[in-house]
């Protein structure tokens, strides 16, 4: 479990195939002392497992699975945003994270505004339902907070339905990877989780009324066949 606040950056130092996947060296700007073989971290949102590291690099492996559901940012040199798992009692600054990438995105357009930049972004088609204004959303590892959506009970009606914004302000982009995003970048996405819970129970209680027979609207009792 993880919240969206990062902890630090990190570089991919090393990156080769193996078994059909891809294994990687990743070095945090600050070496981490006290890592347990198999914890989790998450790098830009992907939640990895660690199978070893040194005095200045951690050892992760992605699956097939992984690298075909996230952005393709898993070359040496590339830079990472690094959370690594919270603990119980743990501040809970950001939102409810699982690290489980839900698909790909794209940045349309960043433009700047008084004392931040706004940033607009484009989701897969599926994500759009869970694109609520002033709601959570995980872009690379990093939890903000949608400003306006389209579509239907968005807030800004000349954005497709798939899209959103958000305001960078100058923190974010100080400690994050956001400071080199720009138009054209693919990004890992994750929905807030309890809007994904909830679509799913809505989505079985329907199946389930549908099964049902229908009933006498005076009695609520079963009607029976004709």
């Amino acid at each position: 479990m993880f919240t969206g606040i990062i902890t630090q950056l990190g570089r991919v130092a090393h990156s080769e195939q193996k078994n059909g996947g891809v294994s990687l060296r990743i070095a945090p700007q600050q070496p981490w002392t006290d890592l347990d073989l198999g914890e989790s971290i998450a790098c830009n949102g992907t939640c990895l497992t660690v199978t070893g590291w040194d005095e200045g690099t951690f050892g992760v492996d992605l699956s097939q699975e992984t690298l075909a559901k996230t952005a393709p940012h898993w070359n040496a040199g590339d830079i990472l945003n690094l959370e690594r798992a919270m603990r119980a009692g743990d501040r809970f600054g950001g939102h409810i994270v699982s690290g489980h990438v839900d698909g790909v995105g794209e940045i349309r357009s960043v433009s700047p505004a008084e004392g931040a930049y706004v940033m607009t972004v484009r989701a897969p088609e599926f994500l759009a339902p869970y694109l609520m204004p002033k709601g959570s959303i995980t872009v690379d590892g990093v939890s903000l907070t949608i400003v306006d959506s389209g579509g239907p009970a968005g807030s800004l009606p000349e954005l497709q339905d798939n899209e959103f914004t958000l305001w960078l302000v100058p923190h974010t982009l100080e400690v994050t990877t956001l400071h080199a995003w720009a138009p054209g970048r693919p990004v890992n996405l994750e929905a807030d989780q309890m809007a994904k819970y909830l679509d799913r129970l809505l989505a079985f209680r329907e199946q389930r009324r549908a099964a049902l027979p229908p009933t006498d609207p005076l009695t609520m009792t079963p009607q029976e066949n004709a």
